[in-house]
């Protein structure tokens, strides 16, 4: 019988990356030097996650839903999916700035790499004094500008800059030009892609002296030019209440903030549910009697065969992050 599954954490070492994920997270990413990042719900190649508790122990989300099919993910997302897992979760510790990047959408991921596009969406969990990070573009842009930019080294007098604090959210559809900037630890809810196309790197070099690859022409046609008055979701926390932050054709994402326990039915939905614990803890109460408990730094997949859970703070109060497929 399926059960609210938690997942083995994928460590992954970046140039970029810190300690926040073993000191704010509790997560041990030794023998690595650092972590940039940690990938908990991920059904990518090469990085697919493993359970690490209940009777289902040691079997991968891949053999997990080529097995349960819809009564893991639900009926209309496998229709839509198959064996493909939709969603990707990670956490991100930016020690530095993230390189320059975008991400192509469906059908440019599809034509190029035979793989999804990659919109996504960020949640910031901690941010140092005057941390900021960048999203689009802070004035109407042409094709030829951004190219003469590049060029002349002057990308960053174009980009969008915006300082952030904790609770901030921030949407980025696939095309959109963006980096993470340094003193940030952020939650990352994305599309099943790891297809990055990264246009400036602060001209750094690796331990072997290397700056890493540029993918300046790929990007080209990959950008969403528009410019937009707002880049920064614009949303309220509720205090004993969810919201949501988050509406797209990939994923629906709600913020929610308990210091009471709250029973969610999830009957209608016919997805699978993430929850990311963002802040305190939360324990999850499901049929069968079966619970688990997730401290700030950890999420939990509730299948679509879940009808309700009861979420109950520990510790006193929760903020997690619910998110499904539409």
């Amino acid at each position: 019988m399926l059960y609210p599954l938690t997942f083995e954490t994928i460590f992954k070492d970046k140039i970029w990356g810190g300690q926040k994920i073993k000191t704010v997270l509790g997560k041990d990413f030794s023998p690595l030097p650092n972590c940039g990042e940690t990938w908990e719900v991920s059904g990518v190649k090469g990085n697919i996650s493993v359970v690490s508790q209940g009777p289902l122990k040691g079997q991968s989300l891949q053999e997990l839903l080529e097995h349960y099919k819809e009564e893991l993910v639900g009926k209309h997302v496998y229709e839509r999916f198959g064996n493909e897992f939709p969603l990707l979760v990670k956490f991100i510790d930016a020690n530095d700035d993230l390189s320059i990047q975008v991400h192509p959408n469906d059908e440019l991921a599809k034509q190029r790499h035979n793989s999804f596009g990659k919109t996504e969406m960020w949640y910031i969990i901690e941010a140092d004094s005057g941390a900021t990070l960048n999203s689009g573009f802070n004035r109407e842009v042409t094709k030829d500008e951004y190219v003469k930019a590049v060029a002349d080294n002057t990308l960053m007098d174009i980009l969008n800059i915006e300082p952030v604090q904790a609770g901030d959210v921030f949407f980025l559809p696939a095309g959109r030009v963006h980096y993470i900037g340094k003193g940030i630890l952020l939650a990352e809810i994305q599309q099943t892609s790891d297809i990055t196309y990264r246009i400036y790197d602060f001209d750094r070099v690796d331990d072997k002296g290397q700056k890493r690859e540029l993918h300046t022409e790929l990007a080209v046609d990959a950008i969403d030019y528009q410019y937009h008055d707002h880049y920064k979701t614009q949303y309220e926390p509720l205090h004993n209440g969810s919201v949501n932050a988050v509406k797209s054709p990939y994923f629906v994402t709600n913020v929610l903030n308990f210091e009471q326990e709250v029973m969610h039915d999830y009957r209608h939905l016919d997805s699978f549910v993430i929850l990311v614990c963002v802040d305190g803890g939360v324990r999850i109460e499901a049929e069968g009697g079966y619970s688990l408990t997730l401290k700030k730094g950890e999420c939990a997949l509730v299948p679509a065969a879940t009808s309700q859970v009861t979420l109950v703070p520990e510790g006193g109060s929760m903020t997690v992050l619910e998110s499904y497929v539409p």
